[in-house]
C-alpha cells in the first residue's frame, strides 16, 4: 500500500505540468518587464516597452533548460519627459554603443512550491555579469506565469557615468521585475495542439 501511495503521488505530481515541448513562445502583450529606482529621495518605476525571449524549459528537467532574453533599452519609459530623453543616453544605457540588455540563463534551479532560479549572466553596456533571478512558475494547460524579482547595483554595469556614479542623485541599487506570459509549443510530431 505505501508503494503504491507513494506511486499515486508521483503521478500526480507529473500531471501537474503540461506534458508538451520544452520550448515556450513568450506573449509580449501580456507580458511586462519593469524597473524601480530612487531619485532625489523619491522613488519611480518604468518599464521596457519591447522585449524578445527564447525559452527552453522542462519542468521535469529544469537543469538542462535555457533562455535568452535580450531588452531594448532604447524602450525604457518612467511617465517623466526628462528622465526618459537621458536614459538612452551615453552617461546612462548608451544605446548608440551597445542598444541591447542580454540575459542568457544556462539552468533552472527547482527550489520548491513552484519557485526556480534562473541562472546565467546579464549583459548591459558590453559589461557582463553572473546573475541568479529567482521567480514563480504557475501553469494553466499549455500556458505559463512567470514572476520574479532581482536587485541590480547599476554601477556593476556602467549605468550612470561621470557624477552619476555616486547614489547622490540617483540609488546605486535598482529593482527589476518580470511578469511573462508564455504559451507551449507543439514538439515534433505534435502538431497543432487542441
Amino acid at each position: 500500500m505505501k508503494m503504491r501511495g507513494l506511486c499515486l503521488v508521483a503521478a500526480l505530481q507529473v500531471a501537474a505540468f503540461p506534458a508538451v515541448s520544452a520550448e515556450w513562445a513568450v506573449d509580449p502583450a501580456r507580458s511586462t518587464i519593469t524597473f524601480s529606482g530612487v531619485q532625489l529621495g523619491a522613488p519611480f518605476s518604468g518599464r521596457f516597452e519591447r522585449f524578445e525571449a527564447r525559452v527552453d524549459f522542462d519542468a521535469a528537467k529544469p537543469e538542462s533548460g535555457h533562455a535568452t532574453v535580450l531588452v531594448d533599452l532604447g524602450s525604457a519609459r518612467t511617465g517623466d519627459v526628462q528622465r526618459d530623453a537621458a536614459l538612452p543616453q551615453k552617461d546612462w544605457f548608451d544605446v548608440t554603443s551597445a542598444r541591447h540588455a542580454r540575459f542568457e540563463a544556462v539552468r533552472f534551479v527547482d527550489t520548491g512550491r513552484g519557485d526556480y532560479e534562473a541562472v546565467g549572466d546579464l549583459t548591459i553596456r558590453g559589461v557582463r555579469r553572473p546573475l541568479t533571478l529567482p521567480f514563480h512558475l504557475s501553469f494553466d494547460r499549455d500556458r505559463a506565469h512567470a514572476t520574479g524579482h532581482v536587485g541590480l547595483v547599476r554601477t556593476d554595469f556602467g549605468v550612470g557615468q561621470g557624477a552619476w556614479t555616486s547614489g547622490q542623485w540617483v540609488a546605486l541599487e535598482v529593482g527589476v521585475d518580470i511578469d511573462v506570459v508564455a504559451t507551449a509549443r507543439p514538439g515534433p510530431g505534435q502538431g497543432d495542439r487542441p
